[in-house]
This record gives structure tokens, sequence and C-alpha cells, in this order.
């Protein structure tokens, strides 16, 4: 991970309110303080500090306007400079797309022929001091430099709203630039209209990582607009009141004598400027900023305090708490109050009851960030699946990884099914079973994406395709949800046909090396030369953003079966650990950037490796979940900017904490079941429902007390390293009796 100077890092130390290491404990406590939406914002977290309500459709943020990998999110700590402030940001993922609708405040008068262009050349552009800075859930403020002008943004779920303070006489103005984009997007339709005399609307049409991305917007402010002057595609159009072009934006101003402070409104739809507008109707035409920045406050305090934790800690309350944040995010909310959304093929769907989202990063969520939605938002699981119901009406399979209604196709294997089945089994139902259980199934049978190799060989030959052994392991575990949604259905043919492609991990696994390895055709012949540290990104490999030694362990439903691959439970756990102690060099030229967070080969900043460390449990010694595990929570995550070892990836960096600091972990997401590792908190309590909790105590843990020594569930002694579902959602109390050495008599 990177380093920050001595005196940047003092400054981030001084971040936000929940930065801070000292705290009072002997008041009620405001779980929001605990919040740093600074982490991740640094290294390669690609993470946003900006205003979001969870979930919400916007996220008004600051942008850099820096292209670069670092600046997926629009902001990195290491800049200096604000480009702006967009609408719709990510959080966490490795491509950069989005960052629509850039509003700036100014105060002199610019050439707007130079909208649109690259950072060096934009005239509205301004320093800042992190120092100034100050961001909570829901809420960002930072002052600018050049202009002296403080920026206040909070946000409901439909609206972002702006706070502008013009502090000194210049003459008050706004820029809205709907040309300004980095990275992966283009526009390639815009339109702005000065409507009255407080009300701009217009669209912005854009193609990158999602191909057909259109914006309609609404822009209200509260005081009256006395001027305006427009561009379009880099020149003055004839009309002062609108712009049409491939690049438009325009600068609009207020009264000099009477105007110190600007509330500006924005709302969004995917469908239409009437939409927006509707949106804005709904949630923002009668709110005051403050107002707004109490209200998705008290909504972060109240979906933070569904999980209480006790320790003596505030920096890890400060980890904790951030990582629940972050998991709550995304997927954003799509459709509009009306319930209209718009699919990657122009046509607009409706939803009844039920919410649409968008952001599905299926590929990293359906590991750890979906099972966690799934026990503290079952309603926005039933949701997701409702969703990606849609997406599949369109395009005839579940999605893959779907940005502002786009199927981006965006990583391996089909993770749509992994998470419906994940949700149908925890008996969340609230959809058409039988059209979910046509879809999942349906999706496995098609032919793109590998498949067609993949039924006709039972595994993808090196030969077809590229990153052979990475999708083959992906998708018989995609194969082994179908199997298990088909068997609770009644669906015996289906259920013995997908169990055994699920086997299909067998082809790939080389006795001699202990690795899964490309294969040939012949069914005989491996990828040679080969190098288990070798890494190629994307191309010309075997793997997914990784190396053999990282990729070999993907057998999330058999690994009774894995383990007698290897020679039995002795030999699994010694390659096992190997994979800890080994050298961390990775060898290659176009070596990939998402292997992070190394310990030894153990790569925690992807995705891949999340589920590793929990697999000593089925090889019958658990201690050594328990001590990696606790290696990871120690020296991956902490409080500052660069505290995430990787990207976040939309909530599942963040979720694989949250989960493991309480001392349990979906290693196979679709089982119903939760290993155990080693829980970092003297007591977590999990809401269920407003009459039910789930308590965990962990009694004597410490750095040096890692080792459970043994477990009670509601009193009753479990000699297992793993507890259902079932018995969590039933409530009740998990106590773990931890202590400084292992207790090799537990749990095997």
């Amino acid at each position: 991970m990177s380093k920050f100077s001595f005196p940047f890092f003092l400054i981030a130390l001084l971040i936000g309110s929940s930065c801070k290491e000292e705290r009072q404990n002997d008041t009620a406590e405001n779980f929001t303080e605990f919040v740093n939406p600074f982490i991740g914002t640094g290294a390669h977290g690609h993470t946003f500090p900006g205003a979001t309500a969870p979930f919400g459709m916007v996220q008004p943020s600051p942008d850099n306007g820096t292209t670069g990998w670092d600046w997926c999110s629009g902001y990195h700590i290491t800049d200096s400079i604000i480009s702006g402030f967009g609408q719709l940001h990510l959080s966490g993922t490795g491509i950069g797309d989005l960052a629509d609708l850039l509003l700036m405040p100014t105060n002199k008068t610019l050439d707007v022929s130079l909208f649109g262009t690259r950072r060096d050349s934009l005239p509205y552009t301004s320093r800042f001091s992190h120092s100034s800075e100050i961001a909570s859930p829901g809420y960002y403020k930072v002052d600018l430099e050049n202009n002296n002008i403080q920026v206040e943004l909070t946000a409901n779920e439909y609206v972002s709203f702006h706070k502008y303070t013009y502090q000194n006489d210049n003459v008050p103005s706004f820029v809205l630039d709907l040309g300004y984009a980095v990275n992966w997007d283009t526009p390639t339709e815009s339109s702005i209209a000065l409507e009255s005399e407080t009300q701009i609307v217009g669209y912005r049409h854009s193609t990158g990582w999602a191909k057909n991305q259109k914006v309609f917007f609404v822009v209200e402010t509260s005081e009256p607009i006395i001027n305006a002057h427009f561009m379009s595609n880099s020149e003055t159009p004839d009309s002062r009141s609108e712009a049409k072009g491939t690049k438009t934006g325009g600068q609009f101003f207020f009264n000099k004598d009477s105007t110190k402070i600007v509330e500006i409104k924005v709302a969004v739809s995917s469908v239409s400027i009437a939409n927006a507008k509707e949106n804005l109707t709904r949630h923002g035409s009668t709110i005051s900023f403050d107002e707004v920045k109490s209200q998705t406050n008290n909504k972060w305090e109240e979906l933070l305090s569904k999980i209480k934790i006790e320790t003596p800690q505030d920096s890890l309350k400060t980890i904790f708490y951030t990582a629940l944040y972050h998991t709550q995010i995304a997927p954003v909310l799509f459709s509009d109050v009306n319930g209209e959304f718009r699919l990657q093929n122009d046509s607009i769907d409706h939803t009844q009851n039920w919410n649409a989202y968008s952001t599905l990063s299926l590929w990293d969520t359906f590991r750890a960030e979906n099972p966690l939605l799934n026990i503290l938002q079952p309603e926005k699981a039933n949701d997701i699946v409702q969703s990606m119901l849609a997406y599949y009406d369109e395009q005839g399979r579940l999605p893959v990884w779907t940005l502002y209604g786009n199927e981006t196709n965006t990583m391996t294997g089909n993770h749509g099914v992994s998470v419906i089945v994940d949700t149908y089994l925890k008996g969340i139902r609230g959809y058409d079973v039988d059209k979910a259980y046509e879809a999942v199934r349906n999706t496995m049978m098609g032919e793109i994406r590998g498949l067609a190799p993949y039924k006709e060989y039972g595994y993808i030959p090196y030969t077809e395709l590229d990153e052979s052994v990475t999708i083959s392991l992906e998708f018989a575990y995609n194969d082994w949800c179908v199997a298990q949604m088909a068997k609770d259905l009644g669906k015996e043919e289906d259920y013995q046909y997908f169990s055994n492609r699920s086997n299909a991990y067998k082809y790939l696994f080389d006795t001699d090396t202990g690795f899964m390895r490309g294969k040939s055709v012949d069914g005989k012949s491996w990828n040679e030369p080969f190098d288990p540290k070798f890494s190629s990104h994307r191309e010309h490999t075997d793997y997914t953003e990784g190396n053999a030694w990282q990729h070999s362990w993907f057998v999330l439903h058999d690994v009774p079966g894995f383990i007698e691959l290897h020679g039995g439970n002795q030999a699994f756990t010694k390659k096992l650990e190997q994979l800890f102690t080994e050298s961390s060099e990775i060898s290659g030229e176009n070596v990939s950037a998402d292997i992070s967070g190394l310990i030894g080969q153990y790569a925690h900043g992807n995705e891949p490796s999340h589920h590793i460390a929990y697999m000593f449990n089925s090889a019958k010694e658990p201690w050594k979940t328990q001590y990696w595990v606790r290696q990871i929570l120690d020296t991956q995550y902490t409080a500052q900017p660069e505290g995430l070892s990787g990207n976040e990836d939309c909530g599942q960096m963040s979720a694989w904490y949250v989960f493991s600091s309480l001392g349990l972990y979906p290693m196979n997401p679709a089982s119903a079941q939760y290993e155990f590792g080693s829980p970092l908190f003297e007591k977590a309590t999990i809401s269920i429902s407003d009459t039910k909790n789930f308590i965990i105590l962990a009694e004597n843990t410490s750095p040096v007390n890692k080792y459970i020594q043994a477990v009670k569930l509601n009193g009753e002694s479990l000699q297992r390293t793993y507890i259902t579902h079932t018995e969590l959602m039933a409530g009740g109390t998990l106590k773990f009796e931890m202590g400084p050495d292992p207790n090799k008599n537990w749990g095997i």
C-alpha cells in the first residue's frame, strides 16, 4: 500500500470527526460519528467521500478531474484540485464511469468555450486543502481556495442538494458542464435549457463502461438566475436560453448584491425530464438542505444501529462502522418515484410495489455483500432479485455486471445465478420463484461467455478461451447453485444434471503440482510452461486478475471432494498454509494491479481470495482459520484513507470485514452456513427484527486471545465450526470462549 509523508499523514488523521481515537464512552453513541468516508480514498480503494443516502440514486461528490485507475470514483486523497461536483459515482470499482452532471460554483465570468476539455484547460477548477474537508454519512463540505467559496453537499434517495456560500463580493454563479468526462466515459449527446429563472432542465447521453447511458435532469436554485452563458461543442449558440450538442455547458449568474448563499437541488432520471421533475417534486421541492442533511443522517443512524458492537478500541469502531456504511451504498436505486426505469435497449420497464436497482457488481458481491443484505436488508434482497429478473427479461440471461441499466459483461462466471439461489435458499422469496428458477437454469444453459466449450468438454480448455481455469471453476459453482434450487423445487432431473456439471473443478486439478491448471482439449495436456506466481492481466492467462496460487482454491461447494484431490486433510492444510507463507513475488510483464494486500501469495485486495482462510475449518484444523483470519483483520484494514488493501468493489471488501470481525463468514454463500473465524469484539448485537436480536459474545477476546476454546449456541455446546442461517435469523446468543493458544480438540 502507498504511504503518505508524515505531514500529510497527520492531515489525514484529522479528516472527519469519525477519525478521532479518543471519545467519551459514558454517553449514548451516535454510530455515524464513527464513520469516516475518507477510508478507501487512498491507495487502490477507489471510494468517494461525498454524500449519499443508503442505496441512493444520487451520490454528489467532489471530482478531481484526473484521469487514471485510482480515480475510478472521481476522487483520490492524494489530489489537491477539485474540478467540480458530479451527481453519480461508483463506490470502489476497478473501472471509471459516471461523474455525470458536473456542477461547480465560481465568482468570475468564465470562457465557456473551454468547458468539456481536460482538467488543465478547464477555467473553473480550484485548489483545496484536505484540512477544510468534512465528510460524514450523507454530508460533505470543502472550501474552494481559488474562489473563496464553501461547498456543502447532502442527498436523499432521489435528489442531490448543494449549498454554496460565496465569501467575497465578486459575481456569484455556478457552472453546469455536460461535456466533462474522465476515464471510460464519453458524452454522445446533451442538452441544457433554462426553463425558468430558478429551473434548468436537460439530458446527458454517454457511452463508456455503460454503452447506452441516458441521464435526464432538473436543477432548481433557491435564488433567481439573472443571466446565463451557454456552450455547444466549444462554441456559443445563438440561443441565450438553451444549448444542444455532443458537449454542452453553461454558466448561470445570480444577483451580486443580494446573494451570499445558494441552495441547489438536482434530481435525475434514466427515463425523462418529466420523471426527473416528479422525483424532485416528491423528494425535494419543499425541503431545505439542512432538513435533508438531518433526515439522511437519521436514516444512516437507523441502518448502522442494526449491528451494535462493544469494544474499548475506538479505531476498531471506526473501521467497522465505515465498513458497514460502505456495504449500504450499492446497489443503487434506479427506478423513479413512478416506478419507471430504462433498460439498455431503450425500452422502459415499470415496477409494481418494488424498487429497481442497478450497479450490480455481482462477481464481487455474491461472496459477502449480498449475504449481508440477506440478513440486514431482506426487502432490498427481494428487490435486487426482481431487478435481475427484469434484466433477464430484456437480455435472455441474468446480469453479469449491470451499470445504469446496461450490461457491461465485466468479470467471469454468472453470479446473478449465485445471488438468486442464495437468496431463495435463505427463504427470501418475494418474487416469482418459477421465473427465478427459469432464469438461473436458462442462464447456465446458454452458449456465450465460455458456456459452449464448458458444456462440450466439462471444463473450458485453455486453447478455447483466456481465463479458462477461473471461468470453469466459477461455472462449476454456479451449476451447483442451480442444482440446489432444483433439488428444493423437486426437479430431480435438473438436480442430477447440474450436480454432475459442478464437478468440473476435478478436470483442472493437477495432482503433481497441487494447482488448478489450464488443460487442453485432449483432456490430458496442461498449459506449459507453468509458473504458479505468473500473472498476465486479463489476456494470455488461465486466471482472472491473479495467478494459480490465488485461483486454485475456488471450490466453495465441495470442499471435502477438493480436500480428497489433495490427498487428505494433512496434505491440503500443508498446501493451504504454504499459500500464506510463500514469498510474495509475482512474476510476469503484465501483472494485474488487482493483486494487492498480499500475505504470502494470498491476495486480500481482490475477491477470489476472500473465502480461502476459512477452508482450514473443513480440513479439521480450525485454529489455522482463526490465526489467518485474525492476521487479515489486523493487517488489511486501517482507519486511514489507504485503509482498504484493494478496490472496495461496491461493498464486498467491507462486507468481508463486517462478517469476519463478528466471527462469521459465508464461505459458500448458497450453503446458508456461516463459518467461524476469530471474533474481534467482546459483544455484537445484530438486530434481526424489532423484537429479535442475535447476540455474539467473545469472552476474553484480544489481540493475544485470538483462538476459540469453546462455543455455545443458546447455552448448548457446539463442536462444529459453523452456524446456519436459520439459527442466526431465529435470534439468540452465540458465545465464544477465546484464549491465547489453539484448542486443537474443538471443532474437529
